[in-house]
């Protein structure tokens, strides 16, 4: 509560300390409490309608531009499915010096808060409402998501989590399978013959990750790679 509290005192404008420290006491995360989040460096609105952006998705941010770099010295295209706050997206708007990214979610609540913060980090991010590829068109060079991943049934969500964040950002189905499957799935009819799929996981979804890959791509480059805790935490997929 008080790393929370030192937070709220440093970030926390237009609303009153004692009301913020209710907000606290409630269980709602300092984030939402403040209206922003720090990622990346950049500052991000952040609201109920958008997940909370954490620090494995800065390692997938850095691990992505890495790839991107060792593979492709050309401007490329970027898909990043289920954009939610936009902060993958804008963030590689900002790092990568010559690329064409859009954004796409179900959600038009989260959308709105993702076109806020296109405009507020003077970036040029499109965003689509699209279910998946519902809206979706262009061929890419690299696909990117970070989708719903926790399963129905989990019983490790923490409470400030489950009791605040969008379910719909949070949970999917086939054991938080179910978006990983579909987008591998539909995938080769949006990437050009050269690619890089980028995916942040569950830690314990690697391997039936793997065998969704293999069962729609033979002979493909693929890596699990780990995360600061030196768990499963990301997927990467690519073709030259």
């Amino acid at each position: 509560m008080n790393k929370e509290i030192e937070y709220l005192k440093k970030h926390l404008k237009g609303k009153d300390m004692e009301t913020a420290i209710k907000e606290l006491e409630c269980g709602i995360p300092v984030q939402y409490i403040v209206g922003n989040v720090d990622f990346y460096g950049n500052t991000f609105k952040v609201n109920k309608n958008t997940l909370i952006p954490r620090f494995e998705t800065e390692l997938l941010v850095e691990k992505t531009i890495k790839y991107i770099n060792k593979y492709f010295n050309n401007e490329i295209k970027i898909l990043d499915i289920g954009t939610g706050s936009g902060c993958i997206a804008i963030t590689l708007n900002k790092l990568l010096n010559s690329c064409d990214i859009t954004g796409i979610d179900i959600s038009s609540k989260a959308l709105e808060v993702a076109k806020e913060n296109n405009i507020s980090n003077n970036t040029n991010v499109k965003f689509i409402e699209s279910d998946i590829f519902s809206n979706v068109s262009d061929k890419y060079d690299v696909i990117i998501s970070n989708p719903p991943y926790i399963s129905y049934g989990d019983t490790e969500v923490m409470d400030i989590v489950k009791n605040n964040e969008p379910h719909l950002a949070l949970y999917a189905k086939d054991n938080g399978l179910y978006f990983y499957d579909k987008i591998i799935k539909d995938s080769s009819k949006y990437l050009n013959d050269k690619f890089i799929m980028a995916f942040e996981i569950g830690y314990k979804q690697g391997k039936d990750i793997t065998k969704i890959v293999n069962k729609y791509y033979k002979d493909i480059n693929m890596s699990v790679e780990k995360d600061y805790s030196g768990r499963d935490r990301f997927v990467f997929i690519w073709n030259h």
